[in-house]
């Protein structure tokens, strides 16, 4: 690979720091510049990786401000506001905005032509937030979006049909959250939709794989709720999206980004499958949909709208 590639991480919570180890352990950066509000914490997240670099490949990991991060290609977002006790959802969402301002500004000013990664959640309202703050080209801001969920979706299904699930061909696309959308009129294995017909002695029972659905839609609650937050499988989900920029693969992932019309829709953005490579969202590609999916499309673009009416952006 290029050892020339440079990854900023802003906010070294469970999450950046899942995507930091990662990053670290799959050589996939030369180098690593970790930013928080608490310097100190990042100084020590940063020392704590280094101690390891004698069993991993040569990866330097500092941490810095953003002026630091002026070479970096990629830019991992990862800082957001807690929710305090009884606090809004509008509040929150409020205060979240008021701190992306200042970050956007910074990163524009420092790193104007680096790719945004964002994982903050609410994720699409986030990447939203950052499109409208920040003066960089749109295809270089792009949400993690539903690129988890997929994942989810296709292991599941892989478990099922007792297969490598990088065979399985499945989208979950719309809002990360709750009114996402499972595309089963084009999920296929070896080029055969499984809802056409019986593939490897399993046949499409449609409440069995509601069910199965229903898993990977509150597959974070799950995790939240036995050890309070999630935090390794997106670390590797955000890897894998920036290795995939780094490297120039032009792999389709379902990631958030502004909406141009397609299903109708425009001014949110949501997961589509998308075209990844050097330059971000190098392209589109845009499942025809069934009248029960597209109704789903609809219904996630509904919640996310009266969430970004609430901005007032």
């Amino acid at each position: 690979m290029d050892r020339t590639h440079t990854v900023g991480i802003v906010g070294c919570g469970h999450v950046g720091m899942a995507a930091a180890t990662t990053l670290f352990l799959r050589d996939v950066a030369s180098e690593i510049i970790l930013v928080d509000m608490d310097a100190r914490r990042a100084e020590g997240e940063a020392m704590d990786l280094m101690h390891a670099q004698a069993f991993a490949d040569p990866v330097e990991v500092r941490a810095g401000g953003y002026e630091d991060l002026s070479g970096a290609k990629v830019i991992v977002i990862s800082a957001g506001a807690g929710r305090k006790a009884g606090e809004s959802r509008l509040d929150l969402l409020n205060r979240n905005v008021a701190m992306f301002r200042d970050m956007v500004a910074s990163l524009d000013r420092h790193a104007p032509d680096a790719v945004l990664v964002i994982a903050t959640n609410p994720v699409d309202v986030i990447t939203y937030v950052v499109q409208k703050l920040s003066k960089r080209p749109a295809n270089h801001v792009i949400g993690t979006g539903c690129m988890l969920d997929t994942a989810r979706f296709r292991s599941l299904l892989g478990e099922r049909y007792r297969v490598d699930p990088r065979n399985v061909h499945a989208f979950i696309i719309g809002e990360h959250g709750d009114s996402e959308a499972p595309v089963w009129s084009r999920a296929s294995i070896g080029g055969l939709r499984i809802i056409e017909r019986e593939v490897m002695g399993v046949k499409f029972d449609r409440a069995e794989f509601d069910e199965l659905f229903e898993r990977v839609r509150f597959a974070g609650r799950e995790v939240i709720a036995r050890k309070g937050y999630t935090n390794t499988a997106i670390g590797v989900v955000i890897a894998q999206l920036v290795e995939t920029i780094f490297d120039d693969q032009h792999s389709v992932l379902t990631v958030s980004v502004s909406m141009e019309g397609e299903y109708g829709l425009s001014g949110l953005c949501m997961s589509i499958p998308c075209i990844v490579g050097h330059d971000g969202i190098e392209g589109r590609i845009i499942p025809v949909l069934n009248d029960e999916e597209m109704a789903g499309v609809q219904r996630s673009a509904e919640v996310l709208k009266e969430s970004i009416a609430l901005i007032g952006l």
